[in-house]
């Protein structure tokens, strides 16, 4: 799973996320990508998780980019523990998404499987999203 090797801080406010996504928001690498249209938070085993089936259902041909790294810590308290006392353990990783932003691209397959191979991995995602194909590439 996609972690950071070193951070400034263990602990982060959780913060919100507002706006359009600026940076990230053009396909760059791939002919097709994966594209948000809802603000969220992506774990890092969702990340992991969708490109697996991404890579399952185009059975590693082509090429694939993740456009997304988790690096914001989420941290969570144990069960049952009673209120206050602190902010909880570091548990895992997310990566804050805005509208806007590319999640996936694929090149090197033909256009109809890498579609349904993004499909897969949407299902995976707890984002709305579409798919979106690179100027003049059919």
């Amino acid at each position: 799973m996609l972690a950071p090797k070193k951070v400034k801080y263990r602990k982060r406010q959780k913060g919100r996320v507002r706006g359009k996504a600026q940076r990230g928001s053009t396909v760059s690498f791939g002919d097709i990508a994966l594209k948000t249209l809802d603000h969220g938070k992506l774990t890092s085993q969702q990340i992991e998780s969708a490109r697996v089936a991404i890579m399952r259902h185009i059975k590693r041909g082509g090429q694939v980019w993740i456009r997304v790294f988790p690096d914001v810590p989420v941290t969570k308290k144990p069960a049952e523990v009673r209120m206050g006392k602190g902010k909880g353990s570091p548990e895992g990783w997310c990566a804050p998404v805005k509208p806007g932003r590319i999640l996936y691209e694929v090149k090197g397959v033909s256009l109809e499987l890498a579609k349904e191979a993004l499909k897969r991995a949407s299902y995976k995602l707890p984002v709305r999203t579409t798919i979106v194909v690179k100027e003049g590439v059919e």
